[in-house]
């Protein structure tokens, strides 16, 4: 007994001394989910705690919990009293700045007509700060929400799938965890972490904390995971199997049904949108270069451009965000864009700086009529190029009204501004199309070989059920699909395996050699990871694994076919206004515009050569009548047109952006790429049926007003 204690205490003396120098250190796992879920701190943020924290404002607690649950969504690190006081702050001043500039320029100009412009231009968008300020939360955790919801669906699928040979849900998150992509990855990791750190005590009760958060927005995700559950209390292996079938099943109804809702609903806001967004303003503007000589000069340039490249656009705006905010998740582009390997061409500022050397020609040709004017001093009419027609007609035609000059107001001088809005939509398109052109390219050329890879996956998961080893495997379907895309894949497994005696998952996951390299592919990972890991339970798991795999994608493929069709009739309907009827009808109003503006100077330079203001037969007295339509008081074809052309290009990049991410989710690189395409069509239509129009108006005036 002596010499049992002497033993203890010399050890336990000696686990002392171990304990006390002893510091735990993190698992190098979860130091790397910490710095993959630290993320930057987003310019939002930095406002809110650098602006939110000179002040505290009590929020009602009603709205805290709104804003907090917003937040919390979003994984911002900012509390709802930053948020309300950097809205608060933002508006009070931008409206104290206004108020300051209007009083300083009242006594510098007092004779100044636009203060007053100013001053009420200002406080909108002090209340549009607000606005936008007070509602980001809400916008960024619907972001977040829509990037992580179109993973869900791929969740269900790498559990269920896992779950299938191996009835473990701790090991089925992790693996999800580390095969998802985006910002349901970190969430599933940190399901994961949040049992090993101590937090909860099972990974059950990790998943239901987390699930909670999804309980307004995807039900079908939490009824998903709940019949998950349930199947590890199932005695029955047949019966397993069958529920973890249907958790699967029930979120691609879910997302179905959902996404059929919300098609039916959004039918007429986005008719609402393009009524009072694009046909009411369009035909306002046909009107304003009459009502601009009926109100005396009231309207001007600086009016109307604020009034169509501002407010309208703004309105227009929030109008397309409340339709976004409703839209379901669970459905949309799954990819990663930053795990594209094109993607440093997306970031780069080199096709920027390409587009802006091509359009600057055709930017100084749109000014041309104003270094003609100022630089020059010249004009020209159609007797300096021969023509008889309208010889009174001048090509830019300026007028100086009490020492000021204003216009231009000739038909030239419109067409030479149609280059403005083309420079500013084609450097757009230009810098979009060569950003985007290699990785949509990498993307079509992924999806044509996942489309294929499915049914190799079935043809594989059937050589293994015949006891075939997967080294021999992969040869045999590498024969089987020759002239296919998948072909290449196989081939290259086979021949690492063959050639350099590797083992399979070095053949296809090692870093210089592994053929998943050449083919970057989510889908092909993922299901070759799950092949890895299946093949250790025997070739027969990994057959029924894949075979399970391949059924499923084949269903989620024909859901998004389905969803697509839903939303075609919709997505096609608004892209042929904006694309097509709304450049056609802006087109017209500025050969409309043209026309006016050469009759209105004819009927001038009438009166002016008939002082005596003697009645002509048709007209009446010409005096009367260009003392209503004064020409001067009229804002100039070159101006309106301009206005006319960047309106439709901030509708398109606002409508655009808007209808990808119904039909997509949020995905930038879509985004873009259909950018580029819808500005360089409708642009170029704008251009040339203004072109068109403005010439045919103009020789349809000339010829009307030669005999007089």
């Amino acid at each position: 007994m002596d010499n049992t204690k002497q033993i203890l205490e010399k050890y336990s003396k000696k686990f002392e001394s171990e304990l006390s120098s002893f510091s735990p250190k993190e698992s190098s796992e979860y130091s790397r989910f910490k710095e993959e879920m630290v993320h930057k701190l987003s310019s939002y943020e930095r406002w809110a705690k650098s602006l939110g924290n000179l002040i505290t404002i009590k929020v009602a607690e009603k709205d805290r919990i709104r804003i907090q649950k917003y937040l919390d969504i979003a994984h911002l690190d900012v509390t709802p009293s930053q948020a309300l006081t950097l809205s608060a702050l933002s508006m009070f001043s931008v409206f104290f700045a206004t108020v300051l500039i209007s009083i300083a320029l009242y006594l510098i100009y007092p004779q100044a007509s636009n203060i007053l412009l100013f001053a009420f231009l200002g406080t909108i968008a002090s209340l549009f700060i607000f606005y936008y300020t007070y509602s980001m939360p809400q916008r960024l955790a619907n972001a977040w929400r829509l990037k992580a919801s179109s993973q869900m669906v791929p969740a269900v699928l790498y559990v269920v799938v896992y779950m299938k040979h191996t009835s473990n849900l701790e090991k089925a998150i992790e693996f999800a965890s580390q095969h998802l992509e985006g910002p349901l990855a970190l969430d599933f990791k940190k399901i994961f972490y949040d049992v090993e750190i101590g937090k909860f005590s099972t990974i059950k009760d990790s998943l239901e904390s987390y699930l909670e958060s999804w309980r307004d927005y995807a039900p079908e995700f939490i009824e998903s995971f709940h019949l998950i559950e349930s199947s590890l209390f199932e005695p029955s292996e047949s019966r397993r199997i069958e529920i973890l079938e249907k958790s699967l099943q029930v979120i691609l109804d879910g997302v179905y049904e959902k996404m059929l809702k919300y098609s039916r609903e959004i039918r007429s806001p986005l008719t609402n949108v393009y009524m009072l967004g694009i046909i009411l303003p369009t035909l306002a503007l046909a009107l304003l270069p009459l009502a601009s000589t009926l109100l005396g000069g009231i309207i001007r340039f600086p009016h109307i451009f604020v009034i169509f490249n501002i407010i309208i656009p703004f309105f227009v705006y929030y109008l397309t965000s409340e339709i976004l905010l409703k839209r379901p998740g669970g459905y949309g582009e799954t990819s990663v864009l930053e795990l594209n390997p094109e993607y440093e061409k997306f970031i780069s500022k080199k096709p920027l700086f390409i587009a802006f050397l091509i359009v600057f020609p055709l930017i100084i040709i749109g000014i041309s009529p104003y270094i003609s004017h100022f630089i020059f001093n010249k004009d020209f009419t159609p007797l300096s190029f021969n023509i008889e027609l309208a010889q009174d007609m001048k090509f830019f035609d300026f007028k100086k009204i009490n020492n000021s000059t204003i216009g231009p107001f000739g038909p030239i001088a419109a067409i030479l501004s149609l280059f403005i809005p083309l420079s500013i939509a084609l450097f757009f398109s230009i810098a979009y199309t060569q950003k985007t052109k290699p990785l949509i390219k990498t993307r079509e050329d992924t999806k044509i070989l996942e489309e294929e890879f499915t049914n190799s996956l079935f043809q594989l998961g059937n050589r293994l059920g015949d006891g075939i080893p997967a080294e021999i495997a992969f040869a045999k379907v590498a024969e089987s699909t020759k002239g296919q895309k998948t072909e290449g894949f196989f081939a290259l497994v086979n021949q690492n395996i063959q050639q350099l005696g590797m083992s399979v998952e070095r053949a296809i996951f090692d870093s210089r050699r592994g053929a998943i390299i050449y083919y970057p592919s989510a889908l092909i990972s993922t299901s070759m990871r799950i092949l890895i890991e299946a093949v250790k339970k025997g070739l027969q798991v990994a057959a029924r694994s894949l075979m399970s795999i391949s059924d499923y994608i084949k269903n989620i493929q024909k859901i998004n076919q389905r969803l697509r069709d839903l939303l075609a009739e919709v997505i096609s309907d608004m892209k042929s206004n904006m694309t097509f009827l709304a450049p056609l009808l802006a087109g017209i109003v500025v050969g409309l515009s043209t026309m006016i503006t050469i009759i209105l100077n004819k009927l001038q330079t009438m009166q002016a050569a008939a002082a005596s203001g003697e009645a002509i037969a048709g007209f009446g007295n010409i005096a009367d009548i260009t003392r209503l339509f004064d020409v001067t008081q009229m804002i100039p074809p070159y101006h309106l047109q301009i206005v006319i052309g960047i309106y439709l290009i901030e509708i398109i990049f606002i409508l655009t952006s808007a209808l990808v991410t119904v039909d997509s989710g949020k995905d930038p690189l879509k985004e873009k790429a259909i950018l580029a395409s819808n500005l360089k069509t409708g642009i170029l239509l704008y251009t040339i049926v203004s072109f068109i129009s403005i010439l045919l108006l103009t020789l349809l005036a000339a010829i009307a007003l030669s005999g007089m």
